[in-house]
């Protein structure tokens, strides 16, 4: 059954269930990134001496570079058939299963490493990615289903800006522990112990959708239901995926290509530009835990203020949903792309100069939570997951082409005309597939979101009442 939500009701409020789930997502996306990151930085203590008394693994950079990859070979793997299982049985147990599986194997991983090296090192990272490839397509089904349409940009930006939060607090924890009498073997325990508590709380609290939720309100499950476009999950079981229509639709075409261009420009930015900064610039980035973190803590602030705008825009209808999502793109993509272009001229010895612009660089880049990686929800609620697996799939094999290119390119790394090259590239997948973003990209529901027929507002509201009085009947018998 689908509801017309084009005429949205009043919003509940105060504080709900919904916000409660959307927190936890938000703590998952924190969790599972900081978990990413740990290896980039205890990686550098498990091939250092240590007054502890903790292994020292004697790894050349190229391996060392496997292991960093590892993780991505992966995740890729199980992304379009997360994406189709949560969106036909729900994200809850997904995404259960995807903390407990990351937990587990960081708690395993200096046992392993100490017994197998760097090829067990390897299968506890590409295990990880497997897992963690569960997460995202299912937490982007769990926002459509909980988020109303007019808190979907704030609510969709809490969630995915746990990456930005995860990635700074990271690199302050890892460093401290493998620097300190626990060594590097504490940073697997932490996340470890981080993710099953992550998952004890999700088992008890979370819930695929607000009709399936013990905790939630009649008046609130009410709201939720009447806007945000999706189908009761009894529906969804019995509803086949509309696979013409996802790939036949242009509107989609410009969120996949959207996901691409981001994926290789921040990647590239994450993985390659403190290599940029000390090999050319002469600022030593690695070496300062401020200058590290300042970009992305710029994202995390930024991207609540332009979640903030949008849903104002939006909510007072001073820009439709489908312009607003095209706006903050452009200013995720193209100012970006520019801030980039003038970082690549900056002269050496500039280090102020450079990490303003770095950060400014990063810092823009969070708007686009309020661009296209929300928009799988405005085009279709019901299938969100299954989009989102899809796009995140696609996405994350430029993830992996970031530093490849690097290695191709760059022959002299302390030559800033061949890094210059490489950053181009990235300015050009950034400036094209915005393009296409904006010349293709719709903020209407489709067609294929909704194979039945739809039903009116009243009928709607009806039907739900029914079912829902004919459960409370049910269980009180």
């Amino acid at each position: 059954m689908v509801v017309d939500n084009t005429d949205p009701v009043k919003p509940e409020s105060g504080m709900g269930m919904r916000h409660v789930i959307i927190f936890l997502l938000f703590l998952s996306t924190v969790t599972s990134y900081a978990t990413r990151v740990s290896m980039s930085l205890a990686i550098v203590a498990m091939t250092k001496p240590n007054d502890y008394g903790f292994p020292v693994f004697s790894w050349e950079q190229t391996i060392r570079d496997t292991i960093l990859s590892s993780f991505f070979w992966g995740y890729i793997v199980l992304q379009i058939p997360s994406g189709v299982l949560a969106g036909r049985f729900g994200g809850k147990y997904l995404v259960f299963a995807s903390m407990i599986v990351t937990g587990i194997v960081n708690l395993f991983t200096p046992m392993l490493a100490t017994k197998g090296d760097w090829i067990a090192v390897c299968a506890c990272r590409i295990l990880m990615g497997l897992a963690q490839g569960m997460l995202y397509p299912s937490v982007h089904g769990l926002i459509g289903a909980w988020a109303p349409l007019t808190e979907r940009s704030r609510m969709g930006t809490i969630v995915y800006s746990g990456s930005q939060l995860g990635t700074i607090i990271e690199m302050v924890v890892a460093g401290w522990l493998s620097d300190s009498k626990f060594g590097w073997p504490a940073v697997f325990y932490v996340a470890g112990v981080t993710c099953l508590g992550w998952a004890v709380l999700w088992i008890i609290f979370g819930d695929s959708t607000p009709s399936t939720s013990r905790w939630i309100s009649k008046e609130e499950r009410k709201f939720i239901e009447l806007n945000n476009g999706t189908m009761d999950a009894s529906d969804k079981k019995a509803m086949s995926t509309p696979w013409k229509g996802i790939w036949t639709n242009l509107p989609f075409w410009a969120i996949l290509l959207a996901h691409c261009g981001q994926s290789l420009g921040f990647w590239t930015l994450l993985t390659e530009m403190p290599s940029y900064m000390d090999k050319v610039l002469g600022v030593s980035i690695k070496d300062n835990g401020i200058l590290s973190a300042l970009p992305y803590a710029a994202m995390f602030i930024l991207s609540f203020i332009f979640s903030w705008a949008s849903d104002f825009l939006v909510n007072r209808n001073m820009l439709t949903r489908g312009t607003a999502r095209k706006v903050f793109n452009t200013i995720g993509f193209w100012g970006p792309a520019a801030a980039l272009v003038a970082l690549s001229y900056i002269p050496a010895g500039h280090i102020s100069l450079a990490v303003a612009m770095l950060t400014v660089t990063v810092g823009l880049n969070g708007a686009h939570y309020s661009g296209f990686l929300i928009s799988h929800i405005d085009l279709s609620p019901n299938f969100a997951s299954t989009l989102m697996g899809f796009t995140n799939a696609f996405g994350n094999v430029f993830s992996i082409m970031a530093p490849l290119s690097v290695s191709l390119v760059v022959k002299d790394e302390t030559s800033g005309a061949e890094w210059r090259k490489v950053f181009f590239l990235s300015v050009a997948f950034y400036f094209l597939s915005n393009l296409f973003f904006i010349l293709f990209f719709s903020g209407e529901v489709q067609k294929w979101n909704e194979p039945r027929t739809k039903i009116t507002l009243e009928e709607g509201v009806k039907e739900k009442e029914e079912k829902r009085n004919e459960k409370e009947i049910a269980d009180q018998k």
